[in-house]
């Protein structure tokens, strides 16, 4: 039996490419400079982890200024990494939600940037709540944000399943006890779905 179902929100329900703030506003050089010259990915973990976007400005600006005008550009427009809903999971969460069960968010997102989240994927309105890295300051795969998940909404994970594009993330929520599926395409989760149960009509 499921209970509840928990979405990742990035590349799961709404695409997000960090590159498109850029486009016509940063030299190609720069903007890979800025991306894949330093640690971007880790840079940003830091931000989903709760950190403000003025502190990783100071911080920058005393271990790479060099990237400065990159991150200012990437804060003021990132609305444009935001490009669309992932394609057929919206349906997939609206005939989920027919059915009853109880959809939850978890997402590592800077806690000042989420609100731009749904106006993007209109999905994530449906969702009965989100668990929101950046406000709580924790962020997968940290077990103790599984816990805090399980703990605010009153879950049973042995009877929730946990939808992720990171297969971290989906080691961290089996880990945690959750039926935890790699997300790979809306098609292939209605079909994990289905396996398990969930009545979902077909496409």
């Amino acid at each position: 039996m499921i209970d509840a179902i928990v979405l990742d929100l990035g590349n799961v329900l709404i695409r997000w490419d960090p590159s498109r703030p850029f486009v016509g506003r940063l030299p190609e050089a720069d903007t890979k400079a800025f991306l894949t010259g330093f640690d971007f990915a880790a840079f940003n973990y830091l931000q989903d982890a709760g950190r403000s976007w003025a502190d990783a400005r100071t911080e920058l600006a005393a271990t790479a200024p060099e990237h400065l005008a990159a991150l200012d550009v990437y804060v003021e427009h990132f609305a444009d990494t935001l490009t669309g809903p992932v394609p057929g999971t919206y349906e997939v969460v609206r005939d989920l939600r027919a059915l009853g069960i109880r959809l939850l968010g978890l997402t590592n997102w800077s806690a000042e940037t989420f609100h731009l989240a749904e106006p993007a994927a209109p999905a994530i309105g449906l969702l009965e709540d989100v668990l929101v890295s950046g406000e709580v300051r924790i962020a997968k795969p940290d077990p103790l944000l599984f816990a805090l998940l399980t703990d605010r909404f009153g879950l049973r994970p042995e009877r929730t399943v946990f939808v992720d594009d990171s297969a971290v993330n989906v080691v961290a929520g089996a880990a945690a006890g959750f039926d935890a599926i790699l997300f790979t395409s809306a098609e292939d989760l209605r079909a994990a779905l289905a396996a398990r149960g969930v009545a979902l009509p077909r496409t």
